[in-house]
């Protein structure tokens, strides 16, 4: 893919203050516990729960309408979660989004089997296109693009791998693909409470029609209020993590005001 980067779009004109966000919070699996990752850097892990169940129940009693699990053990290929994953999906009655470790259609079909509502692909888009492609076929938008980048560079395997892979090039090709929905996530601020890349992401969701799911970097509420303000309608939900475990950000009282 040829790392071209075009100028700026215009702005949207929808940049509503009052619009909605669906809100994700994050489970993320290693060795069966909840744990958090600075920009994706498996050896500055905090860990949270060894009972990501019930953190799962907690989020929805708290008003969660959906949940985005991954298998962190899955995306960097030292082992899996499917055993929490499958229990998480049994225990609640919302959708759950899961991605981390899928590698195959066979792997797709799995996270299906255990209960997921949607599963993210991200590595296989870069490394195996073509059977991207085909499982987008097959699950329509029941698969979601998962990219994630250092600036206008892709990365994959859980972030471990680094790429020439031009970020913008490959939302124009998966949205070509017929994907819907893209979860954009600025490695660099995943993690570290900074703030959503609002500027990145409004870029991002000018390339093409796909919705964008905002990932990495919320601490606070004004971090949403300036997502919402700041970039076009079809940036329509954020994933929120560390500040959910940490308490920068209560869960309730997010979902009232955005949702």
């Amino acid at each position: 893919m040829n790392p071209r980067h075009p100028e700026p779009p215009p702005r949207h004109p929808e940049l509503v203050e009052g619009r909605t966000l669906t809100l994700y919070p994050a489970i993320d699996l290693r060795g069966g516990y909840a744990v958090r990752l600075e920009r994706g850097d498996p050896t500055r892990e905090t860990r949270y729960d060894a009972d990501p169940i019930a953190r799962a129940r907690a989020f929805v009693a708290e008003g969660a309408r959906a949940l985005h699990v991954v298998d962190l053990d899955g995306a960097f290929g030292t082992g899996e979660n499917g055993i929490a994953l499958r229990a998480i999906c049994a225990a609640v009655d919302v959708p759950v989004q899961t991605g981390g470790g899928i590698r195959s259609a066979a792997d797709v079909a799995d996270r299906f089997d255990a209960g997921a509502h949607a599963v993210v692909i991200g590595t296989m888009l870069v490394e195996e296109p073509d059977t991207a492609r085909t499982i987008v076929e097959r699950w329509s938008d029941r698969i979601v693009a998962g990219i994630d980048a250092r600036g206008h560079v892709v990365a994959t395997r859980g972030w471990l791998a680094e790429t020439e892979v031009s970020r913008d090039e490959l939302v124009r090709a998966v949205t070509a693909w017929g994907i819907n929905r893209i979860v954009y996530t600025e490695i660099a601020r995943d993690g570290t409470g900074a703030g959503y890349d609002v500027a990145a992401l409004a870029h991002v969701a000018a390339l093409g029609p796909a919705r964008i799911t905002a990932s990495g970097g919320a601490r606070t509420l004004d971090d949403l209020r300036a997502l919402r303000a700041s970039t076009p309608a079809n940036v329509d939900a954020a994933i929120i993590g560390r500040a959910l475990y940490e308490g920068s950000i209560d869960l309730a009282e997010a979902l009232a005001a955005f949702s």
